[in-house]
Formats: structure tokens, sequence, C-alpha cells
């Protein structure tokens, strides 16, 4: 199973009522049953604390035994997106969809082997200045070992106040190197585009923020995509974001239809569908409630091509399934990541934070995509040492695919 810990955010609040089953037993009893039992753990848990505290050799660190509590809880889950960030970290998290970010100035994920690499260095950033490479691995940071940290422990821990150094060991083949490399605020372009030759639009989206869909409108309109023989949308390292945004950029290739099924704990479902270029959301009662205002159908009657790659992961995948399933683009690339689930963010009493995951979802054809991903109608392999040469198979292929529906039409 591919679990990987790639970044990952909260994507929505999902508010549903639960309603009484009637009938000749006591639903009061068991949940009597269940709050006591409750009580009793917590007893035995505030137990063993009473005792180190009263009897341990050494003072107690509270603050740390609590925090390893909590990650003990969650291990126990073994889920990894739900995710527990301590205090100290908690705010540099938060920027991952404002657009920019404190930190390095680089995109990280897991690796094959289960650890945290980079998978690339952001141009005119502190990281490349340093000579960071895409495939460099963590090793420690200030001192810390990382072997086997989370997304977000990590990234927490490289990100921080611009101005400040931040001290890394890192492992680049069989070789440990070390950088201190110094933070900086770093603007992060969500939409890049250009016409390709052949007349070809190419669009990179690079995360599902919440201003994606108008950013995305935008450079649509800046290309003139009517006048376009074809159009290239690129979604290749893209992690996710919120599913707002998700629904909204369906609309652009997907007139009328369903985009997913979202599938929670108690069994019940919803549906996300757009009607009309309006995203709605369906109860499991068949309430129909709108959901975002823009998602418009887009109206260019030319073919186009998506990319993905191994890391696009959630909402690119979610795109991807929907407009897959309702045949309405072909997908180029490598299979993705295989994200299927939904998460929440909450903040703690504490200044922590814990992100944790309430739903799965479903493609419009009803597959669930957990470590499984979306696999492409064409599979083109791109390897890092291609890409270290610049030789972009997959581009390559979305254009000479492109080419032979010009030359049909």
């Amino acid at each position: 199973m591919r679990l990987s810990r790639i970044m990952t955010v909260g994507l929505i609040l999902i508010a549903f009522s639960v309603g009484y089953v009637l009938g000749t037993h006591n639903p009061v009893q068991p949940a009597i049953a269940q709050e006591t039992r409750t009580s009793d753990l917590f007893t035995t848990l505030f137990d063993v604390y009473d005792i180190l505290d009263a009897q341990y050799i050494e003072d107690l660190d509270t603050e740390a035994m609590i925090d390893g509590a909590i990650k003990g809880m969650l291990e126990v889950l073994d889920d990894p997106y739900t995710n527990y960030i301590e205090p100290a970290y908690f705010p540099f998290v938060n920027q991952n969809l404002s657009g920019s970010i404190e930190g390095i100035g680089v995109v990280i994920s897991e690796n094959s082997s289960g650890q945290i690499a980079i998978m690339n260095v952001l141009p005119n950033t502190p990281a490349q200045r340093a000579g960071l490479q895409a495939g460099d691995i963590f090793i420690r940071v200030n001192g810390e070992d990382v072997t086997g940290f989370t997304y977000l422990e990590l990234s927490s821990r490289v990100r921080g106040p611009a101005g400040t150094t931040v001290d890394l060991e890192m492992q680049r083949g069989d070789t440990i190197l070390f950088f201190t490399v110094e933070r900086a605020r770093i603007e992060i372009p969500n939409v890049e585009y250009e016409v390709l030759d052949g007349n070809i639009g190419y669009l990179k989206l690079t995360q599902f923020s919440s201003d994606a869909r108008q950013k995305i409108d935008e450079a649509l309109t800046a290309l003139n995509v009517s006048s376009l023989n074809g159009l290239i949308f690129d979604l290749r390292d893209n992690p996710g974001g919120y599913l707002s945004a998700a629904v909204e950029i369906s609309g652009l290739f997907l007139r009328e239809g369903l985009v997913l099924v979202e599938e929670f704990g108690d069994g019940t479902r919803q549906r996300f569908e757009i009607r009309d270029g309006q995203g709605y959301q369906i109860l499991e009662n068949n309430t129909v409630r709108p959901y975002v205002a823009n998602a418009s159908y887009f109206g260019a009657n030319i073919p186009v091509v998506v990319l993905v790659n191994e890391n696009s992961a959630s909402a690119s995948e979610l795109v991807a399934g929907a407009w897959q399933d309702n045949g309405t683009v072909t997908i180029i690339g490598e299979t993705t990541f295989g994200k299927g689930t939904v998460q929440l963010q909450s903040p703690l009493g504490n200044g922590g934070g814990l992100r944790y995951t309430i739903a799965r979802w479903l493609t419009p054809n009803g597959l669930s995509i957990s470590n499984i991903g979306i696999t492409p109608d064409i599979e083109v392999i791109l390897t890092q040492e291609m890409q270290n040469n610049n030789q972009d198979t997959q581009l390559k292929a979305a254009l000479e695919f492109l080419s032979t529906l010009i030359v049909e039409r």
C-alpha cells in the first residue's frame, strides 16, 4: 500500500444531523454504558499520571507527556492523514493555501522507501541558492532526527519566520550533506500558462486554493482558448486543496454531472453535482443545497489533455476522476497518488492543532481510489533523470496526441 505523507489539507466542514431510531429498545442504557466505559478508561490514564507524578525519580515534563499521549492515540488509528501538530509548529502549517509561505522553497513528498525527500526546488528561493536538489532526503532538521516524521511534522520544522536559519542534514545518494539555509517569505504562483508550439495552450495549477477557479478563468481568458487548437491542463505534483475549489474547477470541462460521492463512518453518503454551472450538495435524504456559486462550464470546443503523475493527489485526483468518468478529457501521465479521504483541521486549547479524517470520497463511477490512484488513459513515464535532462516525456506525449486530433479536425 502506498501510504504517503504528502502534503494534505482539510477540505470542508460537513455538517449533518443524527436521527434517533424509535423502537422497543432503550437507547439510553447503551449510551450510559459507553459513557461509563470511556470515563473508566480516562480514569486509568490519570491514574498512570498521578502515580508517576508522585513517585517517579525525575521531574515530569507534563506538556511533553500530553503531546506523547495524543500522538499515541493517533498512531493506533494507523491513518497517515490524521496528525497532531504541536503548538510551536501549528502556525506554519496553516500557511499551506495562503499563496505564500515562510520557509526555504521546496516541495516535499514521501519517496518509495518511506523517506521524506525533496520533490521539487522552487526557482529563486533560498533552497535553490543553497544547492538543495530534487531527490535529497531529510535526515535531521536543527539537529533533530526526522526519519519517520509525517509530512506535517517535517514541514512545520523546516518552515519558520523569514530571516531565521534552519540547519539541514540531507542524504544525496550515498553522501550526507549539511546545509544552513536562511528562510524567506516565498510567493507561490498558483497558475502558470503559455501558448506552446502548434497553437496549444498550456495551464498548470499548483494547488486548489480558494481563488484557484478565479485565477484559472483569468488565465484561460488571457490564452483566448477559443482560438487554440487544444489545451493541456497540468495537475502534476499538485497535492490537492479545498473541496469547494475542486467542485468549481470540475465545472470547467463538465457542463452537467456527478463530481464525487462522500461516504461517512456511519454509512451515510452525500453527492456533489454540477447543474447549470452551479455546484450542489445532495444529502442522504435527497435534500439539495447550493454549494459553490461558480462551477460554470468554460465552453471551449477544443480537445483537452490533463497531465498527472504519482504526486497528483487528493483534489487533483478528484477532478481528474470526475472528468475521466464523465468522458470529457484525455488523461496522460502516471497513476496518481491514491488519496481518497477528506480531512478537517481543528485548533486545540494548547495552541496545537489536529488534522483528522472524516470521510472517504468515491469517483462518479463509485470507485474508491485510496492507495490505488487514477489510472491515466495514456501512460507515459517521466523519471527524475529525464527531468534533470529537461526531457518532459509527458508534455511531449500530450502535444503529440493533440496534434493528431488537430489533423483529424
